[in-house]
């Protein structure tokens, strides 16, 4: 076996009893298979190997040597980083180092532990549509800008904005990327000013109010809305209570991204709404500036 040319077989010193490796392991509660492992790894050898059945012993005065490294393994070393604590300079620093490890993991686990506790307590629905941060890449869009009164209003001016694109020969983009852009959500009392928006491969010229533009990369806090649009705001609630937990502020209109609805799904129960809300990093003068506390805050969804 390899592990005889790596280590020097003793002859056992007479005044000390040895121990079958089966023996030594039940006495340590350990299995023959962890120590013929720890063997394997240079961790543990035995002090004598017969030559002749190859069977292996182990001492008493090894004991100590195995608790250490079963008591490393439970407090999450690796049985590398225990061969290196064996020749480290400076055990305490080490020692340290693990520990700032595992304080972080701890900490980490805490807030997952939070999150979920979250959820849990504010209800059914959370699970299935959390609230993300994620990125938006820039995009090229086809618009029209309107006054919006309700969501009633989309039905009729989507379609003829489909016509005016046609008429155009745009080429939608893919993934499909069908969305309204408020301007100013959180000002209006009455008629929202908002952009109907469809992504699109390439700007063309303007027609009959159909326009071009390119929208910029975007932070945003999101989460998807199923059913119909009058309950949509309690998404809006959820992922506002959301922006204000983590300390973010909204940045820029918010967006809702339309996957599935009336074009392609008989019950309102099946439509898919995607709410985007752009943010960045709270700062707090500012932010009190341009929206006022919650309860005094309109989104698109309680505004219809």
């Amino acid at each position: 076996m390899e592990m005889k040319k790596k280590h020097q077989v003793c002859e056992p010193k007479k005044e000390e009893p040895l121990y079958r490796i089966g023996v030594f392991a039940a006495m340590n509660r350990v299995t023959v298979k962890a120590l013929r492992f720890y063997e394997e790894r240079g961790l543990l050898l035995p002090v004598y190997i017969n030559d002749e059945n190859g069977y292996r012993y182990y001492s008493r005065s090894q004991m100590p040597q195995l608790n250490r490294i079963n008591a490393l393994k439970e407090a999450g070393f690796t049985l590398e980083e225990i061969k290196l604590l064996g020749v480290a300079e400076d055990e305490k620093e080490v020692l340290n180092k693990k520990k700032s490890q595992l304080l972080s993991k701890v900490a980490e686990l805490t807030k997952q532990i939070a999150i979920i506790d979250g959820y849990i307590l504010k209800g059914n629905g959370f699970l299935s549509s959390p609230v993300v941060i994620k990125s938006i890449e820039q995009v090229t869009v086809a618009y029209m800008p309107h006054r919006i009164r309700s969501y009633d209003c989309l039905f009729d001016l989507m379609p003829a904005m489909g016509a005016l694109m046609e008429r155009t020969e745009c080429q939608l983009a893919s993934p499909a990327y069908c969305f309204t852009n408020y301007l100013e959500p959180a000002n209006m009392e009455e008629d929202v000013p908002a952009e109907i928006c469809e992504a699109v491969t390439l700007a063309k010229e303007e027609l009959e109010g159909l326009k071009f533009k390119t929208m910029p990369e975007v932070k945003a806090a999101c989460a998807f809305h199923r059913g119909s649009y009058a309950t949509i705001s309690e998404t809006y609630e959820r992922i506002l209570e959301f922006i204000e937990e983590k300390g973010y502020q909204i940045d820029g209109p918010i967006r809702e991204s339309y996957i599935d609805g009336v074009w392609n799904m008989d019950s309102e129960c099946d439509w898919l709404t995607e709410i985007q809300i752009p943010i960045k990093e709270k700062e707090t003068e500012e932010f009190d500036k341009q929206f006022p506390p919650k309860e005094k805050l309109k989104l698109p969804g309680q505004l219809f």
